[in-house]
């Protein structure tokens, strides 16, 4: 079945090799809930890229998908010395995570990296304005009504259109 959709696996994967590449030995990720397929892309293309590169996977931690969520968990974290990178898997969510960090007297950037997912509008208004990943849903709109149109047409179906998040 044809199907338009942001590439969850590859936007997940991009972010944990940023962080990686800031020289964080690990990253944490805080994913949503782990029966919602978006989470479950996270999930994948974040563990890939730890075990690809021979890192330590740590304990997943799972929210759902609110700023609240974000902040209870990110009090926890703020609390290890040793999370120095937390990838979240929404910018509502690391909203809360950027609160708990700042309240405990971690900073952003300086101690911990956070990346969410979305691009939110109000990320870049957050304190500190968010890195995040860009989910491009007018392209996704587009590839959606180019496959109904094929459809329509009585074309082949082609397999989906994946848009892979490539901006920050």
């Amino acid at each position: 079945m044809p199907v338009a959709a942001v590439d969850q696996y590859a936007g997940a994967a991009r972010a944990t090799r940023h962080l990686l590449s800031l020289g964080h030995r690990t990253v944490r990720h805080l994913s949503g809930p782990p029966n919602w397929i978006d989470a479950s892309g996270r999930v994948a293309g974040w563990r890939s890229v730890l075990e690809a590169e021979g890192r330590e996977v740590p304990e997943l931690l799972v929210g759902d998908w609110t700023a609240y969520s974000g902040y209870e968990i990110g009090k926890r974290l703020a609390h290890e010395p040793d999370v120095t990178a937390i990838f979240v898997a929404n910018d509502h969510m690391a909203m809360g995570v950027l609160r708990a960090l700042r309240e405990m007297g971690r900073r952003v950037p300086e101690d911990v990296s956070v990346v969410g997912f979305d691009d939110v509008p109000e990320a870049a208004y957050f304190w500190p304005p968010l890195t995040t990943v860009r989910q491009n849903f007018g392209e996704v709109g587009r590839q959606a009504f180019q496959l109904l149109l094929d459809r329509i047409a009585g074309g082949k179906a082609r397999p989906g259109a994946w848009w892979s998040p490539n901006s920050w």
